[in-house]
């Protein structure tokens, strides 16, 4: 947490633990003087959703148990005691103890868990208990001017540490706390309907004004290094329930400059950032985008996103090694025993909910949330513990093994942050337009009561166990379901009665709308290959997934000092779903590998095939690598053999993800294209970081031929392959470029037209290439103009005659 100090260092070997921050609740309309801006769905109430028994209710269950074992006078001690109120109660250890700067952020994470327990099981004793805290905070700040503070300050230390903030001396992130104090204080009012709490959280956000006016420019934005958690996220959340500007002007004192300023540009300067410092900042922005309408804070919480989803993160959806982030695409290079901290991820989440409100049409949000919510959040708690003790971090090293906390020796961000994940599983399964459209985002068991269509929607399904959900409706009416086909789910089809009524493709929104009769059922079947998702900076370092569940191997006791070897011809299914065997080792689901050493990755052998897109209406890769593309501007038409890819000429192109060719020293890329247009420099692939880094395959270069080209010096540096003539237009035609050793070949419609024996650069050369594109060029050259289908990537090269079979068979 501290830039100076780790939180692991601070645990002085107790047990590591799981998760920190807070989601950011939906306001209700009804209570909110502010509606969101820039939004197109919106979020259905806690209380609408009942989870039915799943993992996701067993974990939930077990942190409920916990919620009602704590006893709140020890959370309450030392804010009693900061205001000279006595307590006979037995002081918290671990970050709570009463010598730890950080004490009391625990207290703001269990109201917010008590409040979201509440709302979603109706059980009254967590609202009893959370009514019991806010009584006892009142009093204390009640005493600020007794106790020599100013009006309206409430923590468990003295302001003092605030003080400290302002003048740049060391203090572990005071603003930090007082954000989970504030936002446990918001939760309690909107979702338990405590008066009291909002009161006493207005009077903290005047007195968070109060010292912040006080200050320059200059002064604040230095402040603004020391971690403040998400204080711009629940100001504006006040601002939005209250109206009240003043509490705007407060949240935007903490826009941090230094942050904020290369994001809005789309530039990743995050390498060596502590990461969850900087996840709640951008949590904050989003949700001032909602406030203001201002795009550029809506601009710096998408690029954020797409960065670290992109960049940063490990096959289990979580990021940071050590807390921090590293360089772009360090992820094969960055395993060890501190990767992926909890709160990361649960503070990622809270990000991808808030821009999928922003853009529901982007369903890699929820394909992302999908991913870590099963594969770390899920996976984070150990379903041993009765009172669901979490993961700190959750190493990622070949041997790794997973740590958890405790009832009162414990209380690190994550153990904090895991008590709210665990009670609120249910906000962001289904979500609606304001209308009378249903997105139906996760495949959870549980039972959604729309009310506002006089309908409930029952949720039936074994997911991930079975690759399929059921939909049943009670009630009657006109609507729309609008129902995620994730990226990884081609294949998918749709049946209504019993009836097939779709074959959706995947990685986007299937859409039912009739007028519904009560007892109407939709089934959803969702194929879950079997398949690897590689690390940006190495290709053959891979982790195994089924769907969208990552595997584990199983180790037992061995603490594994390498990356262990798969063949992945080797993985054979066992009678348990979603587990496998290979070389004697077993493969279970991660969330489910607990009390044994594992390995997440694997060093591969035997497989080169690094890619293959053949574009029947999804840009999903089918070699089993897991390589999905995202395509931008771009539509599906008939193709050589099925369906292929649709480029306009000026904005669309495909994205392949990061290192698609990392360490690779020879290689092939084949591909067949049908031109519209022939246009000099338009690109058919172009793979690099820039104009000074990349290999490109152009259909006419200004000599009017055809030409593959490879530089790590711009185009000064290029080596080259020119063939003959240019590729035609009109028609379909196979091309296909290969390296091994210091030889290139080109190769149109199976046959060799060119050849450079002095290809000296190799794939390798180029680093973890990060703009790997098919149809645009790292220049300002003109688009493609034409439809690709079939695009192969090997990290060998292929042989004459197998590149002649390729353009032979169609395929």
């Amino acid at each position: 947490m501290s830039p100076q100090l780790s939180r692991r260092t601070l645990l002085a070997g107790s047990a590591a633990v799981g998760v920190a921050a807070t989601l950011p609740v939906a306001l209700p309309a009804a209570a909110a003087a502010r509606p969101d801006a820039g939004v197109s769905a919106y979020a259905f109430p806690l209380t609408a959703v009942r989870l039915l028994t799943s993992p996701f209710s067993a974990n939930a269950g077990r942190t409920q148990s916990y919620l009602q074992f704590l006893d709140i006078n020890r959370l309450l001690h030392t804010f009693r005691l900061n205001v000279g109120l006595s307590s006979t109660a037995t002081a918290c250890g671990g970050w709570e103890s009463p010598t730890t700067e950080l004490r009391g952020h625990s207290t703001g994470h269990y109201l917010s868990a008590l409040a979201q327990a509440y709302a979603s099981t109706g059980d009254a004793s967590y609202k009893t208990k959370g009514d019991s805290i806010v009584t006892v905070l009142a009093q204390c700040q009640a005493r600020a001017a007794t106790a020599g503070f100013n009006t309206g300050y409430l923590s468990a230390f003295p302001e003092s540490f605030i003080d400290r903030v302002e003048q740049r001396q060391s203090v572990w992130a005071p603003y930090y706390t007082l954000h989970k104090i504030m936002a446990g204080l918001l939760d309690m009012n909107l979702l338990a309907g405590n008066a009291q709490a909002l009161t006493v959280l207005t009077g903290m956000a005047s007195w968070v004004k109060f010292r912040n006016d006080r200050l320059t420019q200059t002064q604040r934005q230095n402040m603004l290094d020391t971690e403040f958690g998400g204080m711009n996220e629940v100001l504006t959340n006040l601002y939005q329930l209250t109206g009240d500007a003043a509490h705007l002007a407060a949240a935007q004192q903490f826009d941090h400059a230094e942050i904020f300023d290369p994001l809005a540009s789309n530039v990743d300067s995050l390498n060596n950032y502590h990461a969850n410092t900087q996840i709640p900042k951008i949590v904050g922005a989003i949700r001032e985008f909602h406030a203001t309408g201002t795009t550029r804070y809506r601009d710096i919480a998408v690029n954020f996103w797409d960065i670290v989803t992109k960049h940063h993160t490990y096959a289990i959806g979580g990021n940071s090694n050590g807390e921090y982030f590293k360089a772009p695409d360090r992820i094969a290079s960055e395993l060890s025993d501190t990767t992926a901290e909890c709160c990361n991820v649960y503070n990622m989440l809270k990000l991808t909910r808030q821009l999928f409100l922003t853009n529901p049409a982007r369903a890699d949000y929820m394909d992302f949330y999908e991913k870590a919510v099963y594969n770390q959040t899920l996976a984070s708690q150990d379903p041993s513990s009765a009172h669901g003790f979490q993961c700190y971090y959750v190493p990622l090293r070949a041997g790794g093994i997973k740590t958890y906390s405790n009832d009162y020796n414990s209380f690190v961000c994550c153990h904090g942050t895991g008590m709210e994940s665990n009670t609120k599983y249910g906000d962001s399964i289904y979500f609606h337009d304001g209308g009378s459209t249903l997105y139906v985002n996760l495949f959870i068991p549980s039972v959604l009561t729309w009310a506002a269509r006089g309908v409930t929607i029952r949720q039936d399904t074994s997911f991930p166990e079975a690759g399929s959900t059921k939909l049943t409706v009670t009630g009657a009416g006109a609507f729309t379901m609008r129902i995620r086909i994730p990226a990884w789910a081609s294949g998918a089809q749709i049946r209504v009665n019993g009836t097939v009524f779709s074959s959706p493709a995947a990685g986007a929104y299937a859409t039912v709308t009739r007028t519904w009769a009560s007892g109407d059922v939709v089934d959803v079947t969702l194929p879950m290959a079997l398949t690897r998702e590689a690390a940006n900076d190495n290709s053959n370092v891979q982790a195994v997934k089924v769907g969208p569940i990552v595997l584990g191997g199983l180790f037992g006791t061995s603490n594994l000092t390498a990356l262990p070897v798969l063949d992945p011809t080797s993985l054979t299914a066992t009678t348990t779903p979603l587990q496998y065997t290979a070389n004697g080792v077993t493969l279970a689901p991660f969330y489910k590998v607990h009390g044994q050493r594992y390995s997440v990755y694997w060093s591969i052998t035997g497989s080169t095939l690094v890619a293959n897109y053949p574009f029947d209406g999804s840009p999903a890769d089918v070699s089993g690598n897991g390589r999905t593309a995202t395509v931008y501007s771009a539509a599906y038409v008939a193709g050589r053999s099925g369906n292929a890819l649709d480029l306009n000429g000026s904005t669309g192109y495909a994205a392949l993800p990061g290192g698609i060719l990392a360490g690779a020293t020879n290689f092939t890329v084949a591909l067949w294209v049908r031109l519209d247009t022939v246009t000099s420099w338009s690109r058919l692939f172009d793979f690099g970081t820039g104009t000074g880094a990349y290999m490109f395959l152009t259909p006419r270069s200004s000599t009017g031929t055809a030409r593959f080209a490879i530089t790590t010096g711009g185009s000064g540096g290029e080596q080259r392959i020119d063939a003959p003539s240019a590729l035609p237009a009109g028609a379909w035609t196979h091309v296909a470029v290969t390296r091994s050793g210091n030889l290139g070949v080109l190769y149109v419609n199976g046959g060799e037209v060119a050849r450079n024996a002095a290809l000296t650069i190799s794939p390798a050369a180029l680093g973890n290439t990060t703009q790997n594109w098919l149809g645009r060029s790292q220049y300002a050259d003109p688009y493609l103009d034409g439809a690709l289908d079939n695009v192969r990537v090997y990290s060998r090269a292929l042989s004459a005659s197998e590149v002649s079979t390729l353009a032979s068979s169609g395929t």
